[in-house]
């Protein structure tokens, strides 16, 4: 009798997927998240029992003001504190701002807010 193996369907991939996300608390505020940035274009949300996943290509901004009326708050309510209590994990460069949180797919693109001097391609 001869020994066969069959190819797991749970193979390495290391090549980028060109995408950024987060992982959100399924409460209030990671579902008012969610709704704010499912109005975005490109992001994808996909709830799940525990979570809440938020995708999209090449970036995104969640922008606090916008996050903030959405609650019923006032603007200067959700600010990077607030965000990182409802985000579980990401994937992706994240570079928090004053007035946002900003995901990043390629960490070149995120290079200027984070005082990186990447050398040009050629």
């Amino acid at each position: 009798m001869t020994a066969t193996t069959t190819t797991s369907p749970f193979t390495s991939d290391s090549t980028a997927s060109g995408k950024c996300g987060v992982t959100l608390m399924n409460n209030q505020v990671g579902v008012v998240m969610a709704q704010v940035m499912g109005r975005r274009d490109g992001v994808v949300i996909t709830p799940l029992p525990s979570m809440i996943r938020v995708d999209a290509p090449t970036r995104m901004d969640f922008v606090y003001a916008d996050i903030s009326e959405a609650l019923g708050e006032e603007e200067d309510f959700f600010d990077a504190a607030q965000f990182e209590e409802n985000m579980s994990t990401h994937y992706g460069k994240m570079v928090h701002e004053d007035d946002r949180t900003i995901m990043f797919a390629s960490p070149e693109d995120a290079a200027q807010y984070l005082g990186w001097d990447l050398p040009l391609k050629g």
